[in-house]
C-alpha cells in the first residue's frame, strides 16, 4: 500500500472531535445525575432484553461465544498488536505504530478511570444468563472495539487500501462495534447508555489520536 496524499481534512477532524466531545460530555452528565428518564428507559430496554434472552437460550449462546471470544477486548487488542507489527515490517513506521500503542492505551485508561469515578452498578437479576465485573459505565467491550476498529479503518485510508478491503474492513468494523454493544445488552451485563458511552468516547479517542497525528506526523 502507499501512503495516501489525501489525508482527512483537519476542519473535518475537529468538528468530529467537537461533536463527540459534547455528546460525551452530557451522556456522562446524565447518567452522573441519575436523570430519571435515561434511567427508565435503560429498566425498559434491559428488562425487555433480559426476558427475550432467558427465553432464546440458542441466541444468548451465541451471543455469549461472540462476545467472549471474537469481540473480546484482549482479542481486539491482539488484532492491534498484528497491525502494529505490520506496520514496523512493512513500512518502517515505528512512530506510527507507538501511536496505535498509545492510542489504545490511552483508551483503556479513560475507560477504567470513568468506571472508578462513576462506579455505576450493572443491572442486577435473579435468573442472570451471564456475569460481569467492575462498574458499568462505560462499556469496555464497546468502547474497545470502536477504538480498535476506528483506529485499524483510519489506518487503511492514511495507506490507500484498495476499495475491496477498505468496504469489507467497513462491514467488519460496523458488525463488530454494533454486535459487542448489542450483545452485551442482551446477557444483562451492562445498561443501554453504557454501551453508548462505551461507542461515544470510543469515537472520541480516535477522533483526537487521529488529529494529534495529522497535525504532528513526521
Amino acid at each position: 500500500m502507499r501512503t495516501s496524499s489525501l489525508p482527512l481534512p483537519p476542519p473535518t477532524i475537529r468538528r468530529t472531535t467537537i461533536a463527540l466531545a459534547l455528546s460525551s460530555a452530557l451522556l456522562l452528565t446524565l447518567v452522573t445525575v441519575e436523570w430519571r428518564p435515561l434511567i427508565d428507559l435503560d429498566g425498559r430496554v434491559a428488562r425487555t432484553t433480559h426476558r427475550w434472552a432467558v427465553e432464546e437460550y440458542g441466541v444468548t449462546r451465541a451471543c455469549r461465544i461472540l462476545t467472549d471470544w471474537v469481540w473480546d477486548p484482549l482479542t481486539m487488542r491482539l488484532v492491534c498488536a498484528a497491525a502494529m507489527g505490520w506496520l514496523v515490517w512493512r513500512s518502517s513506521a515505528w512512530w506510527t505504530a507507538l501511536w496505535l500503542a498509545a492510542t489504545c492505551a490511552l483508551g483503556t485508561v479513560l475507560q477504567q478511570g470513568l468506571k472508578a469515578l462513576l462506579d455505576r452498578p450493572r443491572p442486577v437479576w435473579p435468573d442472570p444468563v451471564d456475569s460481569a465485573h467492575y462498574a458499568a459505565f462505560p462499556s469496555g467491550h464497546a468502547m474497545t472495539a470502536t477504538v480498535v476498529c476506528g483506529l485499524l479503518l483510519w489506518l487503511l485510508h492514511h495507506y490507500d487500501a484498495g476499495r475491496a478491503v477498505w468496504r469489507t474492513a467497513m462491514v467488519l468494523a460496523v458488525i463488530s462495534v454494533a454486535g459487542v454493544g448489542l450483545t452485551h445488552v442482551w446477557l444483562g451485563v451492562h445498561w443501554p447508555s453504557d454501551v453508548l458511552g462505551g461507542w461515544l468516547l470510543g469515537a472520541l479517542v480516535v477522533a483526537v489520536a487521529v488529529g494529534a497525528y495529522e497535525r504532528w506526523r513526521v
